[in-house]
């Protein structure tokens, strides 16, 4: 199982690739990150970010569990949480 700061990283490595193509200017991404507010993530863009996150780790995010996520730091601790039930 990935550790959390491995996890974290590649959370935000995935973001990056979602946000690359649509924004002008760089954005410093951190455990802090807050999806909707800093980022401007519509409900598509979380479903892209999701989709490939449920790839990477070949695991299946429940939708009930995206309710409490709001940072990075939020979705890496789900993610660990989910990895850890195999």
């Amino acid at each position: 199982m990935p550790s959390y700061e491995q996890i974290v990283q590649q959370v935000i490595t995935s973001i990056l690739e979602i946000v690359s193509n649509n924004v002008s200017h760089n954005i410093d991404i951190d455990e802090n990150t807050d999806f909707i507010a800093d980022l401007e993530f519509d409900s598509l863009k979380v479903m892209n970010l999701m989709e490939e996150i449920e790839d990477l780790y070949d695991i299946s995010v429940p939708l009930n569990v995206l309710a409490d996520v709001r940072t990075v730091k939020d979705l890496a601790v789900q993610l660990q949480s989910l990895a850890g039930e195999d």
